[in-house]
């Protein structure tokens, strides 16, 4: 152990409840897109970060009874003894890192729609279901023998989960998402019984279940609750000040409180709009109120902002969801002195797009995030590859420095190549526009791992050809050359080029990002959907320009619904000053101004502007690929086995689709061709 003597507090032990922690590192809930569709994927993704040395590992929300589930959306279930199994072993899996197993156990209310199961939702009031796709069905509202009904099945649940060989069992009242919450809030319960009206009414329900469960799982479980800091809407909801008044009646009740900012998109907003430690003054103080333990979120990423948690008296433990993905060895890197080692997590919320799109989830900095099992990759180790051969990387964007380091990691000689005089590629220029900043992690973080290899040798400033890569002796050579924005309005809505004509300025965000900034009235039309387009209108405002943002969409940067921002976005785009212009497309570009469309009607208006900026598709940079491919012939005869385009220069995405991109690539080097094969295991259900 080579661990800074300032870090100590972060490892020590601290009892919760029956059990105790080795350490103050507690991996909260979260979701992963793999729940019961995928459960080995999601059991080896969690003993991982056991391994990484976290002292507690929850699993993400857990249906806790089929009257409230949420589909389309996959988390696991504990509806009946059938669910024990594939919940034991993740619980098994956490145990043998010497972690703490916790369970989150979830009953959705009107966050639950049913559409699987078909049961009528049942909640704290009569209203219509809160989902994110507005789902036109009701939730009943629950009489006294519903309310019977779910607490005896919460102690079913309870039992269930002790019984899978759980140390920890959370009541989800967080999130706007579980019906602890929904009782709790003004903004869903309208009872006039004794479980609503007055704050002490309205969570009787809380303090029944957690006094039930405790009874129900004895004395070697603890018991624990997750609560909103602060949930308010038009007036209504569950404040900061009710928070710790809850607290303050119930305070020994549980075994832990753990705190979460408000709504999901409060707690796990991007680093765009949420600092590291944002729910700090909500949380201040609360540990005066209660002896048990408290833990709090922030996406905390510096170790010394987690020890001043705890020496501070402001926190006991240090939760933690999206920096455990990016980085499941965290705490063990803390702990032997490599500070500098951890992938930092950069705040983009890709990780939350996976549950958000019903798919397995990425991260941006870990592409090894869900595919342990699948793939059998690990964080921290990496099969060794073949003496000798060397490996070439032209381009240095986020899949050539993510190849480069694996490959070096496998013990290849390598030689990374950039153009340009710096590395990052596209990185290195997002990382200046407004609110991204965090995500020059990406860079920096394998930028510096690069710089320790001693079998890895970067090239600035030198772009080659074709004969120069086949000159090289390269065995191994990965392209990876990355993208520009196109210039002829070509993406979604326009499969054609856009008839642009006349003297209006016409702009791409590479142009803006190069310093080329428009100036006087400047239309940005946007048909990526993603960032770009909101990120480029917060640039111009700030450069003077008066901005018009024009999308097909019915939303402003519609994607980032599956980031968590959209919302934001608009608020803040509409408070600079941005015309926000839904549901129409740029149709033409001439001397007389911009004509749009309406994507429905066809009715055409037509924009005076002086400018354009085209958010729209992108063209890879595959030139050098396409020159290697027809002189297949002499790569024998120069050396070269193989010869593969990747990221961006293959297939424009995001950024994590490039750095896994880039892993995959040096993975893979020297493997056998699997031909039809899957390159991934499954989950295959297997009939009795």
């Amino acid at each position: 152990m080579n661990r800074d003597p300032r870090y100590d507090p972060l490892f020590q032990s601290l009892q919760i409840g029956p059990v105790e922690t080795k350490n103050r590192f507690y991996q909260v809930p979260h979701c992963n897109g793999g729940g019961y569709r995928d459960p080995s994927a999601v059991a080896e993704m969690r003993k991982v970060k056991a391994q990484g040395g976290w002292g507690v590992v929850f699993t993400e929300q857990v249906e806790l009874h089929h009257t409230s589930e949420i589909t389309p959306y996959i988390e696991l279930r504990i509806w009946d003894d059938d669910d024990i199994p594939m919940l034991s072993k993740m619980a098994d899996s956490i145990h043998e890192y010497d972690a703490l197993a916790g369970i989150e156990l979830t009953y959705s209310g009107v966050n639950g729609p049913n559409l699987y199961t078909r049961e009528v939702p049942m909640s704290a009031s009569a209203m219509p279901v809160k989902t994110f796709f507005k789902d036109p069905v009701h939730a009943r509202q629950m009489d006294k023998k519903d309310i019977r009904d779910l607490r005896r099945w919460h102690r079913n649940g309870c039992i269930r989960a002790r019984d899978a060989g759980y140390d920890l069992i959370c009541l989800y009242g967080a999130h706007g998402f579980g019906v602890i919450q929904h009782f709790l809030s003004t903004s869903t319960n309208q009872r006039t019984d004794e479980y609503g009206g007055s704050l002490e009414n309205r969570a009787r329900l809380m303090a029944e279940l957690l006094s039930e469960c405790k009874d129900a799982v004895g004395d070697t479980v603890a018991i624990t609750v997750r609560l909103s800091l602060n949930e308010m809407v038009n007036g209504l909801g569950f404040s900061n000040s009710e928070v710790r008044d809850v607290i303050g009646m119930h305070a020994e009740l549980p075994d832990l409180w753990d705190l979460a900012h408000g709504a999901w998109e409060d707690c796990s907003g991007p680093s765009r709009f949420k600092d590291e430690d944002a729910q700090h003054d909500l949380v201040q103080g609360i540990k005066e109120l209660t002896t048990k333990p408290v833990v709090g979120v922030g996406r905390f990423t510096s170790p010394d902002l987690m020890v001043k948690q705890i020496q501070s008296g402001h926190l006991d433990l240090i939760g933690c969801a999206r920096p455990s993905i990016a980085e499941p060895f965290l705490p063990n890197k803390i702990d032997e002195g490599r500070v500098e080692d951890i992938r930092e997590c950069i705040g983009c919320n890709i990780c939350i797009t996976g549950d958000m799109t019903m798919s397995v989830s990425r991260c941006t900095q870990n592409p090894t995030f869900m595919e342990e099992w699948r793939r059998g990759w690990h964080p921290e180790s990496f099969p060794a590859g073949k003496s000798g051969e060397i490996v070439l990387i032209v381009g240095a964007g986020p899949a050539g420095l993510e190849a480069a380091r694996v490959a070096g990691e496998r013990g290849y000689d390598v030689f990374l190549a950039e153009a340009t005089g710096e590395l990052g590629g596209r990185v290195n220029k997002e990382r200046h526009l407004p609110g991204l900043s965090a995500w020059g992690r990406v860079a920096d973080y394998r930028s510096y791992q690069l710089s320790q290899m001693p079998n890895v040798e970067v090239y600035k400033g030198s772009a080659l050809d074709a004969e120069q890569v086949l000159e090289f002796g390269a065995t191994h050579v990965a392209i990876a050359t990355g993208a520009t924005w196109r210039r002829d309005g070509v993406a979604r809505h326009h499969i054609l080029p856009m008839p642009i004509s006349g003297d209006i300025g016409v702009y791409t965000p590479d142009d803006l990002m190069q310093g080329n900034i428009p100036q006087g009235r400047v239309v940005i039309y946007d048909d990526d959907h993603y960032y770009m387009g909101g990120v480029l209108a917060e640039l111009l405002i700030d450069k003077g320009a008066d901005v018009i943002l024009v999308t097909p969409s019915a939303f402003v940067s519609e994607w980032t619904n599956n980031t968590l921002e959209q919302a934001t976005i608009h608020q803040k785009l509409g408070n600079l000053g941005v015309k926000l212009i839904l549901n129409r497309s740029v149709e033409s570009v001439s001397d007389s101004g911009l004509t749009t469309a309406c994507i429905y009607t066809g009715s055409q208006e037509n924009i005076k502007a002086d400018n354009i900026v085209l958010v729209t598709a992108q063209r890879p940079d595959d030139e050098l690929w396409r020159s290697m491919s027809t002189q297949e012939d002499r790569w024998a005869d120069h050396g070269v086995t193989s010869v593969k385009i990747i990221g961006d220069a293959v297939s424009p995405a995001p950024i994590a689709w490039a750095t896994f991109a880039g892993h995959r690539y040096a993975r893979e080097i020297g493997q056998p061709d699997i031909g039809d094969a899957l390159p991934f295991r499954r989950e295959v259900f297997q009939p009795h």
